[in-house]
């Protein structure tokens, strides 16, 4: 099968259309005023969605292969989902609520989107990052690793143990 192409410019558009409907509809929901927010169609992965903070700087991100995948279900799930984390964020703060606490659904509800958090998509033929994974062992079995993981544990900064036996993990050599 081949791959699948991303979203172009005319449905890129159609999901910041969208995007900026659900944010003037929660304006009016919340009797309040809320910025736009920049759009960026880059994510990459098993992820549709995100709604992503550096420092002061705030964004959501599309996946454009997901989208071209699943055009309609993601104008009706994602893009009401990231609007909400967005929209929740800037009424109650960075840190203050749960991402997909009572605020985020009753949220969710109000603007008539489906509150679950995460969709199960066939992935066949989207680019799909993975990681490298690293075998720690312990008394027990073996536990693979993710590379940030792994790093951490060679600069000293952590340490894991297992769940079940409670000894620290160690390299398998």
């Amino acid at each position: 099968m081949s791959d699948i192409t991303p979203i172009d410019k005319d449905q890129q558009q159609q999901v910041v259309d969208s995007t900026v409907q659900y944010i003037h509809r929660a304006s009016e929901l919340l009797q309040r005023q809320f910025k736009p927010v920049p759009i960026q169609f880059d994510l990459r992965g098993r992820t549709a969605g995100m709604y992503r903070v550096v420092g002061r700087r705030r964004c959501i991100r599309y996946n454009p292969y997901l989208f071209a995948k699943y055009f309609p279900e993601n104008l009706v799930a994602t893009v009401p989902h990231e609007v909400a984390h967005y929209i929740i964020h800037q009424v109650y703060g960075l840190g203050r609520v749960r991402p997909h606490g009572p605020e985020w659904k009753a949220l969710m509800a109000d603007l008539g989107a489906d509150a679950r958090v995460t969709c199960s998509f066939d992935l066949t033929g989207i680019p799909v990052r993975t990681q490298r994974r690293h075998d720690y062992q312990c008394a027990c079995r073996t536990h693979p690793l993710s590379t940030r993981r792994h790093n951490q544990i060679v600069a000293n900064r952590v340490s894991y143990h297992c769940r079940h036996c409670g000894q620290t993990l160690s390299p398998l050599r």
